[in-house]
């Protein structure tokens, strides 16, 4: 795969905006992560919503109260996630999404009774596989961001996130010089070299840059949290490049030039979030 300078060049001064915003939400304070957060779930839901609605007709036949409802729900359970960071009106947000999400386990199968023209019980498991792809994994983010792991509440997401764009950015990069070999079916473009060593500059330089530069003592939880990013994260953009391939469609959106939409952008984080907040919560 020949290295595109003008693709590259696109790629690299629309990530360099990307980044400021990400890193705006992410440090300036808890509120900042919350509505950055927030703003990703929505565009996620409806670039979900889209690509399945073309794999499955059925899917467009869901009710708007369908539609609206289950990103709602979403939303009530990724506040429920955060657990008492976040305050409003002297009530924490995740009692507020506790009791969304309640009436929205409720509202969203009635109104699918009641609304639907062509109610069947897949447009529903579709919905469910979005409340655990999606809102689930940002749930997660949050509690990530609360648990205080390895300093101050923003260094555990930031870690991560650099390390799904250091092994994007590497692996592509390695893999336009040296790849040859494919790597999978579902992403052409994708060759093994390029994953390999994608994969062990990830953890090298996220390591020895968060051990030397930033004095993140833990060297072990960095070289897992950089691995899971590497693994599961590739896992992630084949998943996605899977379901975009069933649609028949390029990219899930267009907020980024040489980037696509947000499905596109955060598919590797949102398969290795879970993981990551399992090694963090369970594992370590």
């Amino acid at each position: 795969m020949a290295l595109n300078i003008e693709t590259f060049k696109t790629r690299a001064l629309s990530a360099v905006i990307f980044v400021l915003v990400m890193l705006a939400g992410l440090l300036w304070n808890s509120w900042s992560f919350l509505i950055l957060f927030s703003i990703i779930h929505f565009g996620c839901w409806f670039e979900f919503q889209k690509i399945i609605a073309k794999i499955d007709a059925d899917y467009k036949e869901i009710s708007s109260v369908h539609k609206t409802g289950v990103m709602i729900t979403g939303y009530a359970l990724m506040l429920w996630m955060a657990g008492g960071q976040f305050t409003a009106f002297g009530i924490h947000l995740s009692e507020w999404g506790w009791w969304i999400l309640l009436i929205g386990i409720l509202a969203v199968p009635i109104s699918d009774v009641l609304f639907s023209n062509n109610f069947n019980g897949r447009s529903f498991l579709y919905s469910i596989a979005g409340l655990v792809y999606i809102s689930f994994s940002w749930g997660c983010m949050l509690q990530l961001q609360s648990a205080g792991f390895m300093g101050t509440g923003w260094v555990l997401p930031v870690v991560l996130i650099a390390s799904i764009w250091i092994n994007d950015t590497m692996a592509y990069i390695v893999g336009s010089f040296i790849g040859k070999t494919p790597f999978s079916k579902i992403s052409p473009k994708k060759t093994w070299e390029g994953t390999l060593g994608g994969t062990i500059l990830c953890i090298a330089v996220v390591t020895l840059a968060g051990y030397y530069l930033f004095n993140l003592t833990d060297y072990v939880s960095l070289i897992v949290i950089s691995a899971i990013a590497a693994v599961v994260g590739t896992l992630g953009d084949l998943l996605e490049s899977k379901l975009k391939r069933m649609a028949g469609i390029k990219d899930s959106g267009q907020i980024m030039p040489g980037h696509g939409g947000f499905l596109d952008r955060f598919d590797s984080l949102l398969m290795a979030t879970p993981v990551v907040w399992l090694y963090v919560m369970f594992l370590n």
